[in-house]
């Protein structure tokens, strides 16, 4: 199970990789492989702001669908396109092709219940 060290993670396994203000988001490792195939992601939340833990999409596997929660509270700038065509993306590379949102986060984001890779490794007993 991949879980890189430059990344923030929720106990609802999303991830998030923050460049200046800027956060990309996506689903663990773990999860995608806990939900199998992607069939479909939904995102219809760009140039929304949201709040931590609000759904900002949903992803459909095989067998379930399951809702994406954001980490934190910001503005969705886009989703990722190659999704469109290519969901397998979050199967094949979920920390890097398969990424899902690009959010401007508020100045103030909390990321105080956000874990280390560490902590997340613990959290799904890896």
């Amino acid at each position: 199970m991949k879980i890189p060290a430059n990344l923030l993670y929720t106990k609802d396994h999303e991830w998030l990789r923050i460049e200046d203000n800027i956060a990309y988001i996506g689903i663990t490792d773990f999860a995608q492989s806990e939900l199998g195939d992607i069939v479909y992601v939904e995102i219809e939340t760009v140039d929304e702001t949201l709040n931590q833990n609000d759904v900002f999409g949903t992803v459909e596997a095989v067998k379930t669908v399951s809702d994406l929660f954001l980490p934190i509270n910001g503005e969705v700038l886009e989703s990722n396109p190659k999704l469109e065509d290519s969901p397998e993306l979050v199967n094949d590379d979920p920390y890097g092709e398969g990424w899902m949102i690009k959010l401007k986060m508020e100045a103030n984001a909390d990321l105080k219940d956000l874990l280390d890779a560490d902590v997340y490794a613990l959290l799904i007993g890896s």
